[in-house]
This record gives C-alpha cells, structure tokens and sequence, in this order.
C-alpha cells in the first residue's frame, strides 16, 4: 500500500433515520441508528459491497477508532444504510464515493439476514444486500470512517481469516465465506482465483 490519499468529511451520525424492514425486506418504519444498536438490536436494511481491482485482489478497510461497533476491526470495501426512499444502487454508490472516493457500479449477489452482538455496547440487526464492484483507481479514504486500507488476494483472506478470524467483523466474515461457497464462478468474473477447497473437490 502506498501512502494513503485521505478527506475527512462527515457522512454519518448516529441520529441519522435508518429503514426498518420485516423478514421479507419491506419497510416498516424508522428509526435513528443509535436506537437501532441498543439492546438486542432492531432490524434494518443494510448494504456490504466487495470492490475487487483488476487484479482480483478485494480492498478491505479497517473501520475507524470512534466507532460504536466493533472500532478498528477490518472489514469489507464498504458497509452501510440506504437512507429513507433511496435506491439501494443509489446508496451502494454513494457511499463507496463518501468512504473511498471510488467509482464504481454494484452488482447484487445475495441478501441475508444477521445479528451479532458487541459485548454489552450494542447490536447489528441486519438484512443486508450484498453487492460487488471493481475499481480502477485507488481510494482516497475518509479518516472519520476508515483507518487504514489495503487490496488483499483471496488466498492471503482466508488464511487470515482462519488464522485470526477475531480481527475481523462479523458480517464480513460470514459474507466472504458464503461468497466463495456459493458464488465461486460469478468471483471468477473479478479475478478471484477459486478457493483451496474448490480447487481440491473433483
């Protein structure tokens, strides 16, 4: 990684409106993320994308200090909320532009449902989409969201991921483990060479 280009710009609190949905996605109302984390969590649409370089390597962030959850965990490309009647493209790629001056045009794989807790400081409920991207371009991160940065090849992820699977958050490691179960052939289309336990099956 060279040295990083940053911004430092506001684009998140934790009295923004977050969509309250059911089971089957359909909203129900709103609520204010920080109300959204407390106790056990209430549900709420969500979005993780995966930016892959032409080199198929993944680029993973390490969320910022000051965060509620898990401050300082790595993570996915981008995670976050659509906000109230905006398209989950929309959202997808303005947020990818907020936290990583990227350009790039989503594509949905899966959506799923997930609660995890943070000890006693709150709760991710989520029903997530799940999206991915290529970028072209480095980032310039924004340092109210991200720490840290860097493009990594699948192979390296998962021996990470087998090696000190705390480092990372919850979601993104049950997110990258259906991604190579499920969807190794649409991975291919981004360069990501197929999983060891691909390769070893007949």
């Amino acid at each position: 990684m060279t040295e990083a280009l940053t911004k430092a710009d506001i684009v998140s609190s934790e009295q923004e409106p977050l969509i309250l949905v059911d089971e089957q996605d359909r909203e129900v109302g709103q609520m204010d993320k920080s109300a959204c984390h407390d106790g056990g969590g209430v549900r709420h649409r969500a979005f993780s994308l995966f930016v892959f370089n032409p080199a198929g390597e993944l680029l993973i962030q390490q969320r910022a200090a000051g965060k509620r959850l898990w401050p300082s965990y790595w993570s996915n490309s981008c995670c976050s909320h659509p906000r109230a009647g905006e398209r989950m493209g929309t959202a997808v790629v303005r947020r990818v532009a907020q936290e990583l001056g990227l350009a790039t045009e989503p594509e949905f794989v899966y959506k799923f449902e997930y609660v995890a807790r943070f000890g006693t400081i709150g709760t991710e409920h989520e029903l997530c989409s799940v999206f991915l991207g290529r970028a072209l371009t480095q980032p310039v991160i924004n340092t109210t969201e991200i720490s840290a940065w860097r493009w990594i090849p699948a192979a390296v992820l998962d021996r990470e991921l087998d090696d000190h699977g705390e480092r990372f958050t919850p979601w993104f490691r049950q997110e990258w483990s259906r991604l190579r179960a499920d969807h190794g052939e649409l991975l291919r289309h981004y360069g990501v060479h197929p999983s060891t336990e691909e390769q070893q099956s007949p």
